[in-house]
This record gives C-alpha cells, sequence and structure tokens, in this order.
C-alpha cells in the first residue's frame, strides 16, 4: 500500500496558493486561472495533468458565470448543423456566394445562416461530399 502522505501534502500547498485550479469564486480568480493556462500551456507535454484540471475549473466557471449567461443562451439556441456551416464558411472563408451552388441560390444560404430555412438532409450530404466532411458533424 502506498504512502499518500507527500501526495496530499503537495495538493494541500498547491491548492493554498492557487485554490481557482480546483474551483474558481471570483473573476478575479478567473482571470489568475486564465494566466496560469497562458503559462502552463507553453510545455503543455509537462504540465498536461494540470492544464487538464484547470480546463475543468475554467470551464465549469464559463458555464455558471452569470457574465457568461447571455452567451451560453446564445451558444445553446443556435442550430447544430448552422453553427457547423459558419465553422466551415469560417474556416475556408466562404461567403454565402461560394454556397449557392452547393445548397441552391445565395438567397437559401442567407435564410438558413440567419434561421428563417432549415438544412436539409441533400443540403448536408451537398456540403459534405464538396468539403469532404462527415455528415455527423451537423448533428453534435
Amino acid at each position: 500500500m502506498k504512502n499518500f502522505n507527500q501526495v496530499k501534502s503537495t495538493a494541500l500547498e498547491l491548492f493554498s496558493m492557487a485554490s481557482f485550479v480546483g474551483h474558481i469564486s471570483t473573476d478575479e480568480e478567473y482571470t489568475d486561472a486564465l494566466a496560469l493556462m497562458d503559462d502552463l500551456i507553453e510545455e503543455y507535454d509537462v504540465y498536461k495533468s494540470l492544464i487538464e484540471v484547470l480546463a475543468v475549473s475554467i470551464e465549469r466557471w464559463e458555464d455558471t458565470a452569470d457574465e457568461f449567461a447571455e452567451f451560453n443562451a446564445r451558444i445553446e439556441s443556435l442550430d447544430d448543423g448552422v453553427a457547423t456551416l459558419r465553422v466551415l464558411m469560417d474556416q475556408y472563408q466562404l461567403k454565402a456566394d461560394d454556397l449557392k451552388d452547393v445548397i441552391g441560390g445565395k438567397s437559401l444560404v442567407s435564410m438558413i445562416l440567419n434561421g428563417t430555412r432549415k438544412l436539409t438532409k441533400e443540403h448536408i450530404q451537398a456540403i459534405s461530399t464538396k468539403y469532404n466532411i462527415s455528415p455527423a458533424l451537423f448533428f453534435a
């Protein structure tokens, strides 16, 4: 059986110096967590375990903090297909006009992007074929 006294002692020391690693409670701690993450990421392989713990703390804060409530609500309301289409457009630097032959008209592309029309299975298949991506990306 292992003696975990050194592990417990080191953990207590870490969390007394930077409690935000395990749980962020204030905007200041959030700022500190982001600064530490920026520093750790420079040597990812060395600090991978600490990065993973800190990432959970940051994500939990961003999911629950009032300052992110409006943003999180907007993200939650996005259609997964439209979000995927927007990412694809951004990555390939596409405009609505560039997709008219794939989807069926510049105005239809615009309506899909603004939420007044939905992507159909045929649209998704055509986009997936043209850009060599899995149709599953449109159904997260």
